[in-house]
């Protein structure tokens, strides 16, 4: 039988394959796979959801149930729209008044460009016993830089103990020398980069880096940096790529810049 004409006598497999192209498309998002699967499921192509099932969706599942629902909950996540979640987030919130629920609660307001009730949501958490807790101070942080408040910001980052883990410091140390930057304490912000270059946990403190060299006009010393994050992307794996796609896609911009 014709594949199209055995999907069109079993219409259920219809909806069945128009979900999984929903849920893998985001999938595919998420996760940053490369953008010929994006575009193969945008095509709507029942071999390329299937494809897709078996070469992509179904690896990453490797390792027990628990991983293949987490996988599974993103995925779901991720379609729903901002505002029910932020909705489901307060209500969780309301039940449980929890750090946790807190910061998932601020994180979606300031995606849904609504820093103001982000910050009014950590509010709370600063006067009480999480008010020098990492995730509270460099929330807070964040959305503060995203408000134009650089001083504010690194009032709250210079209360973050460095201590905590290695990616808290990368983090800390890269959003410090933004909000040093920010207020025109460059020799202050050239120093901190440095710093959060050392050790780091992301490629983020780098790519920034070269871009604050690139606005002082140190273009010299911004290529050399850009070509080692060239070369690190070329020997990095799939993984490592995928994960910091947004800083080797910034260095990418930044070198078309120099050119």
């Amino acid at each position: 039988m014709n594949p199209l004409a055995f999907l069109n006598h079993y219409p259920w497999l219809l909806y069945l394959s128009g979900a999984l192209q929903i849920i893998f498309l985001v999938h595919a998002v998420v996760t940053r796979r490369n953008f010929y699967w994006i575009f193969i499921l945008l095509i709507g192509s029942y071999l390329g959801v299937l494809a897709y099932l078996f070469l992509e969706f179904l690896p990453t599942l490797r390792g027990g149930g628990r991983r293949a629902g987490a996988a599974f909950q993103t995925g779901l996540e991720a379609i729903k729209p901002l505002d029910t979640r932020i909705r489901e987030a307060q209500a969780r919130l309301a039940e449980s008044d929890t750090l946790s629920h807190r910061a998932d609660l601020a994180a979606l307001q300031a995606r849904a460009g609504r820093p103001e009730e982000a910050q009014a949501t950590l509010a709370p958490l600063l006067s009480g016993i999480y008010a020098d807790d990492p995730v509270v101070l460099l929330t807070s942080a964040e959305l503060d830089l995203a408000r134009g408040r650089a001083a504010a910001a690194e009032a709250y980052l210079n209360r973050v103990d460095l201590r905590t883990s290695a990616a808290t410091r990368t983090r800390t140390l890269t959003l410090l020398a933004q909000a040093q930057e920010a207020q025109g304490k460059t020799a202050e912000a050239d120093a901190t980069y440095r710093e959060a270059m050392t050790a780091a946990t992301t490629e983020e403190p780098r790519a920034r880096y070269a871009q604050f060299l690139l606005k002082q006009g140190r273009r010299e010393e911004a290529a050399t940096l850009l070509s080692a994050l060239a070369r690190t992307e070329q020997r990095a794996t799939s993984l490592y790529k995928r994960q910091e796609r947004e800083w080797f896609q910034l260095a990418a911009g930044l070198r078309r810049e120099l050119k």
